[in-house]
Order: C-alpha cells, then sequence, then structure tokens
C-alpha cells in the first residue's frame, strides 16, 4: 500500500473510530456513494457553516439567505439545461459490467479498450444524466416528474423576483443558501470528494454588468480569506483560470480553487461569472420579467451573476486532510487533527484529574459549567487516566485541555491549560481562565 492510500485510510478509520463519518447505512453493507456525519462531523460542519456565514452573509447589509426546496417544477430543469445537457460521459464493461465514466479510464486501458478491473472489453462511450428522477403525486406521468436538485443555485434565481419584490435591494445584492444536492455520480470515490448526495454553499450575487469584474475580483479575495479562516493550508491551495473550452456554457469566466488532496490536485470550490444567462433562460420559459429596474438611472435591465460556491463536504474532507498529523510526543507516537479553532468539535476539554475524588470532580464540574456558558462547545471528559484523555482530545482536535488537580483545591494556585499541538503546560488563574481561553479559540 501506497503513501496516499496510507494516509487516506488513516483518515477514514479515524472519522469512523471518533464519531465524525460513518458509511450510509452500513449495518446493511453501505450505500455508495453516502455517508453519514456523526457527532463531532456535525459540529465541524456547522462550524464550516457558521465560519462562511460569518464572512459572506452575517452583517452584510446586501445579503439575503434563502432556503429553496428542494424538488422544483420540471421546467426549471428544461430551462437551466439540465434535462437535456447534464450528463457525463459513460463507460461500461462487456464482461464484469462495471461501469466507469470516460475521463477515469487511462490513456493505457482507454487505448486499448480494456476495463481496468478486469480486463474485459469496453462498450462504446454514451452520455448518462446525472440527475435522480421522481414522481410527485400519485399519477406517474411525464408531467409529474421531478427531479432531486443536482445543485442549489436554481432555487435561488427562480427566487429573484421574490427578493426583488419583498427586500427591495438595490444592485448590487446577493442571495446566498446552504443545502443538499444529489448526483447520481457513476463511479462515487475518494470518501467525500465524489458522492452522491451532498452539501453546497453557494452565493448569486447581481450586479451592473459593467461592474462585474470589480466583484470577481472582491470574491476571489474573500474566498482566499475564508480558505484561511477554515486553516487550509495557502500551500497546498491553487488557482486554476479555466480555460473557455472548459468551462460550463453559462460561464463566461471561471476559477477553480484547486487543493492538494493526498489523491491529488482537485478542485475544492468555484467561483463564476454566469453572466445573465440563468435570469434571461427562466424568463423566457416562464415569461415572468426577471429585470431589475434602476431607480436612480431610470433604467431596466437584466443584472449579471457573480457565483461562488463552496462544497461543504469538500471543505470538510480538506480540513481533515490538513490536520492529520502524525508524531511523536513523549517517546510515544501520536496521531491529531491540527484543526483551526474555529472549526474545532470542541474548542476546550474539562478533566478532573482524578475521577474517584468527589472534591475535584465538584471543582471540575464548577469550572466547565463557567466555561461552558461562554464557550458552548467545551467537553467534559472523566474517562481513563489524563494521559489517555489527552491522547483522545488530541485526535478529536481540540485546541486547549483544562486539568483541575490537587493544587487547585488545595492551594488556589489555578488550573493546568494544556496546548494540543506543543503538549506545553502552563498553570492559569481561576479567574482569568475564561479570558485565557477565549482570547485564545477566538475566530
Amino acid at each position: 500500500m501506497n503513501k496516499i492510500e496510507d494516509k487516506m485510510d488513516a483518515i477514514v478509520a479515524l472519522c469512523k473510530r471518533r464519531g465524525f463519518v460513518f458509511q450510509g447505512s452500513e449495518i446493511y453493507g453501505g450505500l455508495a456513494g453516502t455517508w453519514d456525519y456523526g457527532p463531532l462531523g456535525e459540529a465541524l460542519k456547522w462550524n464550516v457553516q457558521s465560519v462562511w456565514l460569518r464572512r459572506f452573509v452575517w452583517g452584510k447589509g446586501n445579503m439575503f439567505k434563502v432556503n429553496a426546496a428542494i424538488l422544483m417544477n420540471q421546467k426549471v430543469w428544461q430551462a437551466s439545461g439540465h434535462a437535456a445537457g447534464f450528463a457525463d460521459p459513460l463507460v461500461e464493461c462487456k464482461k464484469c459490467k462495471h461501469r466507469f465514466r470516460a475521463d477515469q479510464i487511462t490513456a493505457a486501458d482507454s487505448e486499448k479498450g480494456k476495463c481496468p478491473d478486469c480486463g474485459g472489453e469496453l462498450g462504446a462511450q454514451r452520455q448518462f444524466n446525472m440527475m435522480f428522477e421522481t414522481h410527485v403525486g400519485a399519477v406517474q406521468d411525464a408531467s409529474s416528474i421531478s427531479y432531486l436538485r443536482p445543485e442549489t443555485a436554481q432555487g435561488m434565481f427562480v427566487n429573484f423576483k421574490n427578493i426583488l419584490d419583498t427586500e427591495h435591494p438595490r444592485l448590487p445584492f446577493g442571495m446566498a443558501q446552504i443545502g443538499k444536492a444529489f448526483r447520481n455520480e457513476i463511479a462515487p470515490r475518494d470518501f467525500l470528494f465524489r458522492s452522491r448526495e451532498f452539501e453546497q454553499m453557494e452565493i448569486e450575487y447581481f450586479v451592473d454588468p459593467k461592474d462585474w469584474e470589480k466583484s470577481f475580483e472582491y470574491f476571489r479575495a474573500e474566498m482566499n480569506a475564508f480558505m484561511s479562516d477554515i486553516g487550509l493550508s495557502a500551500t497546498r491551495i491553487h488557482e486554476l483560470e479555466v480555460p473557455e473550452s472548459d468551462r460550463a456554457h453559462y460561464s463566461r469566466r471561471t476559477i477553480d480553487f484547486e487543493y492538494d488532496f493526498p489523491f491529488g490536485r482537485k478542485e475544492l470550490y468555484g467561483l463564476a461569472y454566469r453572466g445573465d444567462f440563468d435570469l434571461k433562460q427562466h424568463s423566457e420559459f416562464s415569461k415572468v420579467d426577471l429585470s431589475y429596474y434602476d431607480e436612480e438611472k431610470k433604467e431596466r435591465f437584466v443584472p449579471h451573476c457573480i457565483e461562488p460556491s463552496f462544497g461543504l463536504d469538500r471543505s470538510v474532507l480538506a480540513i481533515l486532510c490538513d490536520a492529520y498529523t502524525e508524531d511523536d510526543m513523549g517517546g510515544d507516537k501520536r496521531i491529531y487533527l491540527k484543526l483551526h479553532p474555529s472549526v474545532a468539535p470542541y474548542k476546550v476539554a474539562v478533566f478532573p484529574l482524578l475521577r474517584n475524588k468527589p472534591e475535584l470532580v465538584k471543582k471540575a464540574e464548577e469550572v466547565f459549567a463557567t466555561i461552558q456558558k461562554d464557550i458552548p462547545m467545551t467537553d467534559y471528559d472523566d474517562n481513563g487516566n489524563v494521559g489517555k484523555r489527552y491522547r483522545r482530545q488530541d485526535e478529536i482536535g481540540t485546541p486547549f485541555c483544562v486539568t483541575i488537580d490537587f493544587e487547585t483545591i488545595e492551594k488556589g494556585n489555578g488550573v493546568t491549560v494544556r496546548d494540543r499541538d506543543s503538549g506545553k503546560q502552563e498553570r492559569v488563574a481561576e479567574g482569568e481562565l475564561l479570558k485565557y481561553l477565549k482570547d485564545k479559540v477566538k475566530g
């Protein structure tokens, strides 16, 4: 097994062992391309969303958060082009019947026309629409067809007029949404990277056509700042200017933000200039005017759109890959997650030195209750000896551990605070503890 497989196997194992991510429907053998988030994984996801909302939505007077329905009228997907063209090239082995995306077949196998799994003959390439089709209502006919949305963007475009009518915004303004999307991937792979059910954080930012470049560069800088906010290493992030031949049909300019995953450099986020394609399409298909009237200039026009798009699950995977660390501490091998405090599931853990000493337990519970009021993501841990607790908290990425010992009780000599990354410990006066921790974990 090579180092890439070793690291990914170690990350997947840690996720299961510590309750970050489980295989979907695991007790029934699983369902490929689906993943369930456990308590720590869900906390990490929520923290990423909170950082994103702080950076892009909260406190912005011109950003409106919406939550559109997953099921929409099939005409939405006809207007957007998904119904006819949301497809990947597929090839199938005539022998083992395994299916592959054509771009996943190595050049050598493709040239030979051989299956990479069994060596059998590959069939002709064909297009495979990735939308999950379903029917709405009791009668299943052409008029009842709907789809599980393959992206969150269209739910914002079809609500453009609703936002104009209810919020009366001036350009530029944006709509933001966090929600599920679904794609019937031919070959889901690489853990959370490519799955059939995933979550997106997206913005559709509407601008005067002449101002699109200014807004595009603004979001370019903000996306880089967000990646720093969640602790991703700048050296592992790369910007790719997508050439016209590779851009989506609606895009006039696209930048992909790629990340160096253990399995290769892959797309993490995207920033696209969609022009007026979406609003014009939905206006034409729905026969509803989706233009904007500029009161100052006394003119009506269709705004252009800048779209910063973030995969939430890919964010979690990148954070885990970036944070996964192995070192030696005290002569023992240690595995820990070097998570930025902004995304760590627990910011602080509080221990009594010994769980069988009532005076230590009582004091530890008091300190825990005090900290938790201001830092809700605080854990109380009295399972096993202190060394094992440190290792357990290190492995789930808790930045600081607070231990209540006999000096705390007998001498009033504060508490011991241990730093996750260095393992260094220092005494902090009890009256200064909360401020000390808040200064350390903010962000």
